[in-house]
């Protein structure tokens, strides 16, 4: 039963998070703010259907442990496409609240952006591998942490703004979503039990998504009335 029930959950996440994506592309017109999230949801949502899809097969044909390279290998692809859906939320941060003078923040992300993927690339990480080394989650997931962090401080910097009803918010889903991932990086390896966590992680992207597609239509609605 719980096979079937995170099956169930992988696939419904997955149809949600890019058909919003899809939704918000498709009708942003002229609006970049809007196409900006569309292509965040999508990037979020086919990065992890690497994983999940996969993963999906492996429960209901063997278990996890029998398609350990084919996990791993969607596994690293997420790690990757995860670390650019952070980079263009700051891109829809800063047309958001309409930053423009942001040169050392842009450094600061793209520098912690590509150390993560560059961290991700090195042999040590052993995607292949059932369960990798703990030393090297850690290592790669540092820099993507310190991502986490600086768009946490963004976002609630930015929370009472006139324009940022939609993602008033937003800080505190990315601050679940580590809060929920970190203790799976640590732990999952010595208690299976805590990758359930993986769940309400997944909920808070679903909930980053959903404010991008509010968003979408408060700018919607103001432009109608406008």
């Amino acid at each position: 039963m719980a096979r079937i029930m995170e099956s169930v959950f992988d696939i419904a996440y997955l149809v949600v998070v890019i058909t919003l994506g899809l939704t918000l592309v498709r009708r942003s017109g002229r609006d970049m703010e809007t196409r900006l999230v569309g292509i965040m949801a999508l990037v979020l949502g086919i990065g992890d259907a690497f994983h999940l899809l996969p993963r999906v097969y492996a429960l209901n044909a063997g278990g996890p442990e029998a398609h350990a390279a084919l996990l791993g290998v969607g596994k690293a692809v997420t790690s990757v496409t995860m670390t650019v859906f952070y980079v263009i939320l700051y891109s829809v941060w800063k047309r958001h609240y309409h930053v423009t003078a942001s040169r050392p923040l842009d450094i600061v992300v793209g520098g912690l952006a590509a150390a993560r993927i560059v961290l991700c690339a090195f042999p040590q990480n052993q995607w292949l591998v059932y369960q990798q080394p703990l030393d090297w989650a850690i290592y790669r997931n540092i820099p993507f942490a310190l991502l986490g962090i600086v768009m946490i401080v963004l976002f609630f910097s930015r929370r009472k703004a006139a324009e940022g009803h939609a993602f008033r918010w937003m800080w505190l889903a990315i601050l679940l979503s580590f809060g929920f991932y970190a203790p799976v990086v640590l732990w999952a390896n010595v208690n299976e039990t805590i990758g359930m966590l993986m769940i309400p992680k997944t909920l808070a992207y679903v909930w980053m998504v959903w404010m991008g597609y509010q968003n979408f239509r408060e700018r919607s609605q103001n432009t109608a009335t406008s």
